[in-house]
C-alpha cells in the first residue's frame, strides 16, 4: 500500500471516486502533517513519560521544563526528518523503509536527550530517564498513526460490494500477490472472501484479511459458506491433473474456474498476479510447470551462431522467440512459408519487415541451396524443426513425407556437418516410436540420420522426441475450438483415444535444455505426463463452451494408433540429468543405406494401427449406449 507519495489523498474521497488535486499542492501538506504529527508525538510523549513518572503531580516548573523539552525533541526530530529527506518524499509513508529510518532516527535522538538529561536533568527539574521512557511511547505513536493511515487507504481501495465473491485456492506466495493487488483495487471485478490450503500449517491462517476455511476438497462447503460464485486457482506449480480436479470440483459447486498467471510469467513481468483468466483446455491438459537450467542452456546459445529451421511453424517460432532471450550472435530463422517467417520476425525482432538477414527463404529439400547458405552463414548450433506432420495428409502423399523428413533432413544434416556445428537438434515425434505411419516412420528415419552423424563426428547431434503440442496450426485443439464456433459436430477418431499434450512453451523450453544435457546419437524423450482421452477433452470443450455439440466417432484412420508411445519397444531410458528429459540410444543408419523401396515395404510389412484399434466407424448411437 502507498500512501505518501501518490496524488490521490484517501482523505479526498466521494461515494468512492478520488478526488484529484494539484500534486505539489498535495505532496507538501502531506508531508507537513505528517511532520507535525512526529514533532507532537515527541512532545506528547516526553510530556507522558514524566507525567507517569510523578503520577501527574508535577509544580509548575516542572510542567514548563517537561513542554519545552518536548518541543525542543519536536524540533531536532523534524530537523533530523528533513535532512534525511523523511518528510521530502524519499520513503513511502507507513512502507517499512520509512519505519525503519524513523525508528533509527528515534533511537538515535533518544541517546542525544538522554546525554544531555542525565547530567543536567535535575537542574531543570525533569527526571533522568525521561527520553528512555518517552521512546516506546514516540515510537508507539508514529507507527499507529501510520498504520491507520493504511487501514484507512486499503479499506478505501478495497473492492466494491458489486465485485464477484472468489474463493482462492492457495494460501502461499502467489496467492498473498493476488490478494495484494486485488485488495487495493476498487476496480477489480471480484473480491476475494476466503482461501482453501492442504497445508495444515496454514489451517488457520488469516492471509491479508482474508481466512483460511479449508482444505482444497472443501470446494463445495466453502461456496456454499461464503456465497462465493466463482473459484481462483492461485497455485504456482499446478499440473493438470490438479486443475481438472479443481476443475470439476467448481463445477459440481456451481462456481466460475479461473486461473492465476503461472510463476514464472509473474517472475519475469510478463503478467500481474491479479491478470486473472478463466481456465482454458490448455491448463487442463497441458499446464506443467518446467525447472529450467538458463545456466546450462546459455553455455552452447549465448554469443553462439544459431540457425532454426522450419522457423515460422508453431514450435519454429516459439523455439526463436525463446533462444533470443539467452543472447545467441546471430538467430537465423529459414523456412519455406514467408508468411510464417514474418510471424517469427514479428516474435523476435519487433517488426515484421522481412528485409533483413536474420529470415531465410529456402526450401531443405534443395541440397545445394542448404550446403551455400551453410558455408555462407557458419551457424554453430542448429535446431532443425522443419517437417510435414500431419499424418492423413502423408498417408496419402507417402512420397513428400520421403523428400522433406527424410531427404529435407539429410540435406540439413550434411550441410551442418560440412561447416562444423557442433549442437545439431532434430525435432521429432512421438510417431516415430514404433512407428505405424508414413510420418512415423519417415520421422524415425531422421532420428537414425541425427544419430548417424553424431557417431561420425562425436558432436552433440542429437534427437528430442515428445508427443502432441496445445495450439499449434492444425492441430486438434484449434480444430475443435472452430468446429465449437461454428456449431458444427466435433469429430473423434474413438471413443477410447489417447494422446500425449504438451503446450508449445513447455516444449521448446524443453528442447533447448535437451540442447544442453544431450549427447551425441541420442534420442531425448520430453516428460509428457498422462495421455489424456480425446472424448474428454472434446467433452470438457463442449461443455466450456455452453453450446449443445454433438461429437461423432469416425474410426481410426489408416497409420493412427488408438494410443500413442513415447518409447519404442528396443528402447532403454535413463535421467542423467534432467526429471524431465529422458535419455535413449537411437538405431543409426548412413545416407547410403537409404532405400526409398525398402522403405515403402517396411511400412505395409508393419501394422497399420494398434491390434486394439477398431478401424471402421462408429455410430454415435451405439457408442453413447455402450
Amino acid at each position: 500500500m502507498q500512501v505518501g507519495d501518490e496524488i490521490i489523498e484517501a482523505s479526498l474521497t466521494t461515494g468512492g471516486v478520488p478526488v484529484v488535486r494539484s500534486t505539489t499542492e498535495a505532496q507538501k501538506r502531506r508531508r507537513a502533517f505528517a511532520a507535525a504529527v512526529d514533532g507532537a508525538a515527541w512532545t506528547f510523549g516526553i510530556v507522558l513519560a514524566v507525567a507517569l513518572r510523578f503520577e501527574f503531580m508535577m509544580g509548575p516548573r516542572g510542567w514548563i521544563a517537561t513542554i519545552l523539552l518536548g518541543l525542543i525533541a519536536a524540533g531536532i526530530h523534524i530537523g533530523a526528518g528533513y535532512y534525511l529527506a523523511l518528510y521530502r518524499g524519499r520513503f513511502t509513508y507507513g512502507s517499512f523503509e520509512e519505519v525503519r529510518v524513523l525508528g533509527l532516527l528515534v533511537l538515535v535522538e533518544t541517546i542525544l536527550i538522554a546525554l544531555f538529561i542525565i547530567p543536567l536533568g535535575p537542574l531543570i527539574g525533569v527526571p533522568r530517564g525521561t527520553s528512555l521512557l518517552a521512546a516506546p511511547i514516540v515510537l508507539l505513536l508514529m507507527f499507529g498513526v501510520r498504520y491507520l493511515a493504511r487501514l484507512t487507504i486499503e479499506r478505501a481501495r478495497k473492492p466494491g460490494a458489486d465485485a464477484e465473491p472468489a474463493i482462492v485456492v492457495g494460501a502461499g506466495y502467489i496467492a498473498d500477490r493476488l490478494l495484494h493487488h486485488v485488495n487495493t483495487d476498487p476496480t477489480a471485478t471480484f473480491r476475494p472472501v476466503a482461501l482453501l490450503d492442504d497445508d495444515p500449517a496454514k489451517a488457520n491462517l488469516l492471509l491479508r484479511g482474508v481466512p483460511v476455511i479449508g482444505r482444497i476438497d472443501d470446494v463445495k462447503e466453502a461456496a456454499e459458506r461464503t456465497g462465493a460464485t466463482m473459484l481462483i486457482v492461485a497455485i504456482g506449480q499446478a499440473d493438470s491433473s490438479l486443475l481438472r480436479k479443481l476443475s470439476d470440483l467448481g463445477e459440481k459447486a456451481g462456481l466460475r474456474v479461473a486461473v492465476t498467471p503461472t510463476l514464472a510469467d509473474l517472475q519475469s513481468g510478463a503478467e500481474s498476479p491479479s491478470d486473472v483468466r478463466d481456465i482454458s483446455i490448455e491448463d487442463l491438459i497441458g499446464r506443467n510447470p518446467v525447472d529450467t537450467n538458463v545456466e546450462q542452456i546459455a553455455g552452447y546459445i549465448t554469443g553462439k551462431r544459431v540457425l532454426v529451421t522450419g522457423a515460422g511453424g508453431s514450435i519454429g517460432s516459439e523455439l526463436c522467440r525463446q533462444l533470443a532471450k539467452f543472447g545467441p550472435s546471430e538467430l537465423i530463422m529459414l523456412d519455406r512459408d514467408e508468411t510464417g517467417l514474418q510471424m517469427a520476425q514479428l516474435g523476435t525482432a519487433g517488426h515484421g519487415l522481412l528485409d533483413t538477414n536474420d529470415v531465410v527463404l529456402a526450401d531443405i529439400r534443395d541440397p545445394e541451396l542448404m550446403n551455400a547458405l551453410f558455408e555462407e552463414r557458419r551457424p554453430e548450433v542448429v535446431f532443425h524443426a522443419a517437417a510435414l506432420k500431419h499424418l492423413p495428409m502423408l498417408e496419402q502423399y507417402p512420397d513428400e513425407a520421403w523428400k522433406t523428413n527424410v531427404l529435407g533432413s539429410l540435406n540439413v544434416i550434411q550441410a551442418a556437418r560440412r561447416v562444423g556445428v557442433t549442437t545439431f537438434v532434430n525435432i521429432s515425434t512421438d510417431k516415430a516410436a514404433n512407428p505405424t505411419s508414413v510420418l512415423g516412420h519417415s520421422k524415425r528415419v531422421a532420428e537414425k540420420l541425427t544419430a548417424w552423424a553424431g557417431e561420425e563426428t562425436s558432436m552433440r547431434y542429437l534427437s528430442v522426441r515428445f508427443g502432441n503440442v496445445i495450439g499449434s496450426r492444425g492441430s486438434m485443439l484449434p480444430t475443435f475450438q472452430r468446429l465449437i464456433a461454428e456449431g458444427k459436430p466435433i469429430t473423434v477418431t474413438h471413443p477410447e483415444a489417447t494422446r500425449y499434450f504438451m503446450t508449445i512453451p513447455e516444449a521448446c523450453q524443453l528442447v533447448i535444455q535437451a540442447g544442453g544435457i544431450g549427447r551425441a546419437g541420442e534420442v531425448l524423450i520430453l516428460d509428457m505426463g498422462e495421455p489424456v482421452s480425446i472424448l474428454e477433452v472434446a467433452k470438457r470443450m463442449i461443455a466450456m463452451s455452453g453450446k449443445n455439440i454433438e461429437i461423432v466417432f469416425t474410426g481410426l484412420r489408416p497409420g493412427e494408433k488408438l494410443h500413442e508411445e513415447l518409447v519404442g519397444h528396443r528402447e532403454n531410458l535413463e535421467r542423467p540429468f534432467h526429471p524431465k528429459v529422458s535419455h535413449a540410444r537411437a538405431d543409426v543408419i548412413s545416407p547410403e543405406r537409404l532405400d526409398k523401396a525398402g522403405w515403402e515395404a517396411r511400412m505395409k510389412a508393419n501394422p497399420r494401427n494398434n491390434d486394439t484399434a477398431i478401424i471402421e466407424p462408429i455410430n454415435l448411437e451405439k457408442a453413447q449406449h455402450s
